[in-house]
């Protein structure tokens, strides 16, 4: 289970909403949680992160998952170069061509950082629809170690073809807006968890949603946000215990696509 920080870390000008971001990055990382997912279009997000790392003394500990989000060469390295002074990191694990922007010029930095050992990792990412069939022709002519699409239960156009594309090329998968915007919990606000939820050790809604996604086997890791050590607690114990198989998903598809 990852940890992103879009939003939630985008705007943070003081101290007092510093504080629980950090003790959120804590609580994950003591739990096992690895992978931090950031972009230079999240606002101040990859400079949070920096600082509680940094702080934390966890970068060896920790996954650091960023993107180039901006058009041309010398504008996409000095981006990149800015992610590293933002991130404080001699090596960052993962960068991605964010929204297919720019992507064969991006690739190609991205391939030469790679092979310079300053980055561990290539990736793509989207979260748009309408980039899906430029997308996956990307991923038929590319090969990048990851991509990252948007992918939740009532929102399952991706597990169609690009999730399964995903596994035929060995390309790890990343997923974004595991609730869907908020939609889901807002779908089931005020319902309780139908009784065979116990059947795959889903003791809460968060963990309903994204054991979904875990018991997709071609998932490598999703990320939702967490701003507050609570929602970390909840979220990792999403990977524990049971997942269900492909009968109980389609049995969760029918319930959600029922409300």
């Amino acid at each position: 289970m990852g940890l992103g920080t879009a939003r939630r870390y985008e705007a943070v000008r003081t101290e007092e909403e510093f504080a629980p971001l950090k003790q959120t990055v804590a609580r994950f990382v003591e739990l096992g949680g690895t992978v931090i997912d950031t972009s230079p279009t999240y606002g101040t997000a990859e400079a949070v992160t920096g600082r509680i790392v940094e702080e934390l003394g966890v970068r060896d500990k920790v996954f650091l998952a960023t993107k180039v989000s901006i058009q041309g060469r010398e504008q996409g390295v000095a981006q990149i170069e800015k992610s590293f002074q933002d991130l404080r990191a001699q090596k960052i694990d993962l960068i991605a061509v964010h929204n297919l922007r720019d992507t064969e010029t991006h690739l190609r930095t991205l391939r030469d950082l790679k092979a310079a050992g300053r980055i561990r990792y290539v990736g793509l990412t989207t979260s748009f629809e309408r980039q899906y069939e430029e997308f996956e022709a990307v991923m038929r002519r590319e090969q990048v170690d990851f991509i990252q699409v948007d992918y939740a239960l009532d929102n399952r156009k991706t597990a169609e073809r690009i999730i399964p594309l995903a596994k035929d090329r060995g390309m790890a998968v990343m997923l974004n807006l595991p609730f869907g915007r908020s939609r889901l919990f807002e779908a089931v606000r005020g319902k309780e968890l139908p009784p065979w939820a116990a059947e795959f050790d889903a003791a809460t809604w968060a963990q309903f949603f994204l054991k979904y996604l875990l018991g997709n086997e071609a998932v490598t890791c999703p990320a939702p946000g967490m701003a507050q050590a609570r929602y970390v607690d909840d979220n990792l114990d999403a990977a524990r215990g049971r997942l269900p198989d492909a009968a109980m998903r389609r049995r969760m598809e029918q319930f959600i696509d029922g409300l």
